[in-house]
């Protein structure tokens, strides 16, 4: 024992390589059993890497390359989020935004001048639009922007990306009319004589989407430096990439050829096909010093409440012929999940009404018996459970992937579709790990802002940015900010087997971090959600400063 005790005195009186030292910080990282600790300083090696945190009173070496005095600032992990759509945010973010209007009215005006700002390309591409912020009541329909863009095809998505409006210019160019029938997994929104209104419901989209053009690999770049930006600023280090199609693929790795892949993404593909035809037989290795890796597949067992495609045990409250849309059955379900696990890929699947749910954890449970070992099935998204099936989530090493947000969002449109009675499993965090499921937390963007630190508000304390509901909606279902910063950033790690690389400053782990404006950990939900990154810092190097 004495002579184990002398080694380990020796071995931490030995001098550190380190290139570069983070000083001064009030700083906050996990240890190995993702308890939260405390460090003053952060010695970064010459890859990049954590070499040793630091205490207030520890020797700082003397030679360096750099050394930064953060005077006393808040440095955390850089945050991971595990859900996102890195196109689609670029995208969404260079096209009509639509995600701040709050009627009907005010987004025809903007439709307008936007339109009018733009006439080239003919076709005008928009997202964000959202019937319940509207309070519409209904879908918008064709005839209600027809008269805007005369002559010019428009294609409008839905802020959940499950639905979207087409003028009638696109319907005419996609050859739509009242003889065209609802696709399997999709639903064609009609008026009373039959004729499409202009909404096309998950699958039905592809019938208008596969007429649009595609964009330039010019305009796809520009998409993703765009959406880096973006998530940089908001303290986002690394992310999954859910449902990266192979011409996503292709923009990703011009990036990283390039030297332009400055965040770390994780790559879910869209679909078993373009999973083997990307990465072949198992997960790619890390591409980029750690920029990029494609590590399993992305699947979709249902819609989205917001269009009522998610599909639910039980008939919507508001819509009593309803159940929502299965768009992938049992067998076919567990075909390409089995497909994929047996290559080592991990599967990704959306399911978000407690009959999808339900329908992917017996799924789970029959295959995990074939595939044994560290699995890590995901369940996106998980927002409408069956209390009965809550314990289920705990078995076969299932992970949770929640977004906090969606739960302030929605909390008024899960009423009305749901109605109170059926809401006990809904954005159900506490009871995910108190069933012991490991709760990975993301934005969905741009479906919501990537900003994590709402999120992180909501999770503590399940009011929205006004306050409400006083008291906080179900607030049984509240974690503590240990827990929802650990969902941020160690479990989101886990979630995507990058838990070797990222997720917490411990030795050996990529230098990730962001400095921000104030302590979150010593302060309320309110104060959490204003946080701002000062600074963000991916592999011991500054790759953005707030301005």
């Amino acid at each position: 024992m004495r002579l184990a005790a002398a080694l380990i005195a020796l071995l931490l009186s030995q001098p550190v390589l380190a290139d570069g030292l983070i000083d001064n910080a009030n700083g906050y990282s996990f240890d190995g059993k993702g308890q939260l600790i405390r460090f003053n300083g952060v010695l970064i090696d010459g890859q990049g890497r954590v070499a040793r945190l630091l205490d207030r009173f520890e020797k700082r070496p003397d030679k360096l390359d750099f050394r930064l005095d953060v005077q006393g600032r808040t440095l955390i992990p850089g945050l991971i989020d595990a859900h996102g759509h890195v196109m689609a945010l670029g995208e969404a973010a260079l096209s009509l935004d639509f995600s701040a209007t709050s009627s009907l009215v005010e987004a025809q005006g903007a439709l307008r001048k936007y339109a009018a700002d733009r006439p080239t390309p003919l076709w005008i591409r928009g997202f964000g639009w959202n019937q319940e912020r509207w309070r519409l009541g209904r879908f918008p329909t064709a005839a209600e922007i027809d008269a805007i863009t005369p002559g010019r095809p428009a294609v409008l998505d839905r802020v959940d990306g499950h639905a979207l409006l087409a003028n009638s210019a696109a319907m005419v160019a996609a050859g739509i009319g009242a003889k065209t029938k609802d696709p399997p997994g999709g639903r064609i929104e009609r008026d009373a004589r039959g004729n499409p209104t202009g909404v096309f419901v998950d699958a039905a989209q592809k019938l208008i989407l596969d007429a649009v053009p595609a964009m330039l690999p010019r305009d796809r770049d520009a998409a993703l430096a765009k959406a880096q930006d973006i998530l940089l600023s908001n303290g986002i280090t690394a992310t999954a990439d859910m449902g990266t199609s192979s011409d996503d693929w292709q923009v990703l790795r011009r990036a990283g050829d390039g030297g332009r892949l400055r965040i770390r993404i994780i790559s879910y593909a869209a679909g078993v096909p373009t999973m083997l035809a990307v990465a072949g037989t198992g997960p790619t290795p890390w591409l980029y010093d750690g920029r990029l890796r494609m590590v399993g597949v992305k699947l979709i067992a249902d819609g989205a409440l917001g269009s009522r495609g998610a599909r639910l045990k039980a008939p919507y409250s508001d819509a009593p012929g309803q159940h929502g849309l299965q768009l992938i059955d049992d067998t076919r379900l567990r075909n390409l999940m089995s497909r994929a696990a047996m290559d080592g890929f991990q599967t990704a699947v959306h399911a978000i009404g407690d009959g999808a749910n339900a329908q992917l954890l017996g799924a789970i449970e029959e295959l995990a018996a074939t595939y044994q070992g560290d699995r890590r099935w995901r369940i996106e998204h998980a927002q409408i459970v069956d209390p009965a099936d809550l314990p289920r989530f705990g078995k076969n090493g299932i992970i949770a992937s929640m977004q906090p947000v969606h739960q302030t969002s929605d909390r008024l449109m899960a009423e009305a579709r749901l109605g109170s009675a059926r809401l006990a499993g809904a954005y159900a965090w506490r009871a995910m790990l108190d069933n012991k499921v490991p709760l990975a937390f993301g934005s969905d963007y741009p479906v919501e802002s990537p900003n994590p630190f709402p999120a992180l508000a909501a999770a503590i304390s399940r009011q929205d940015a006004a306050g409400q509901p006083a008291g906080g909606w179900q607030p049984e279902q509240v974690i503590s900010i240990a827990e929802a910063f650990r969902a941020f950033t160690a479990t989101a790690a886990y979630a995507a087997f990058a838990e070797d690389q990222i997720g917490s400053l411990a030795p050996g782990h990529f230098a990730d971090f962001v400095i921000v404006d104030r302590d979150i950990f010593t302060t309320t939900a309110p104060d959490i959600r204003g946080t701002r990154a000062v600074e963000t810092w991916i592999g011991g190097k500054r790759v953005w400063v707030a301005k």
